[in-house]
């Protein structure tokens, strides 16, 4: 590993290297380890901080959680020959429970992705009681894939409902944009989105949830 990010799956389904494949210019260093997921245990001897994104709830938008955050830390970290940070896709099924516990054993903090849908509820309340709290890792979870078109109803509703857990939340709300569904398609990251507004905004919710989260540096 030469890079300063290094994104890992340990997601069977596999949709971050079908999506890293595509991408001819990778920010990070990328690796897929399902299948041997003991080979996680060398990040405890590099000195890395490691962030697991975690949801037993497929389609929360776990796999452009990790991705595009791993892009913009290594946007900013470009230059630096240490590895600093690693950013683990988990599985969205309770069947893979193994690998995610896995994961967590070397982990610093974990990032729980939650779209504001009523069906995201219970899934993601038992990801963070019966796994994540009983590790007694620091969490927070994100409110994600939010359409600004559909008003802030279920935005608010979402938060209230997190907040009303006593959960700790960002304050950064990842907004859904059709260029985000696109770009697993097209082979690229946050950071190689086409120069244009719309592009620019998307890129800003996660260049603001790595700087909330402390992701900028080596801490």
């Amino acid at each position: 590993m030469t890079a300063a990010v290094y994104v890992v799956s340990i997601d069977p389904q596999a949709s971050t290297v079908w999506w890293a494949n595509r991408i001819t210019d990778l920010p990070f260093d990328f690796s897929q380890e399902h299948e041997t997921p003991e080979n996680l245990k060398i990040l405890k001897d590099t000195g890395a901080k490691v962030h697991v994104i975690a949801n037993q709830k497929g389609g929360v938008g776990k796999t452009t959680t990790t991705l595009n955050l791993g892009a913009v830390v290594a946007d900013v970290l470009k230059g630096s020959d240490n590895l600093l940070h690693v950013f683990i896709d988990t599985p969205g099924s309770l069947q893979d429970e193994n690998l995610l516990l896995e994961a967590l054993k070397y982990a610093h903090d974990v990032i729980v992705p939650m779209p504001p849908e009523g069906l995201a509820f219970d899934p993601t309340a038992r990801t963070i009681q019966k796994v994540i709290e009983p590790s007694g890792l620091p969490f927070t979870v994100v409110v994600n894939n939010w359409d600004p078109r559909d008003g802030t109803a279920d935005r608010v509703d979402t938060e209230q409902y997190i907040d009303a857990q006593g959960w700790p939340r960002a304050r950064t709300v990842i907004r859904r944009y059709k260029v985000h569904t696109r770009a697993s398609v097209e082979g690229k990251v946050v950071t190689q989105y086409p120069k244009n507004r719309v592009a620019m905004e998307a890129r800003e919710d996660f260049f603001r949830l790595a700087i909330e989260l402390g992701y900028g540096g080596g801490a």
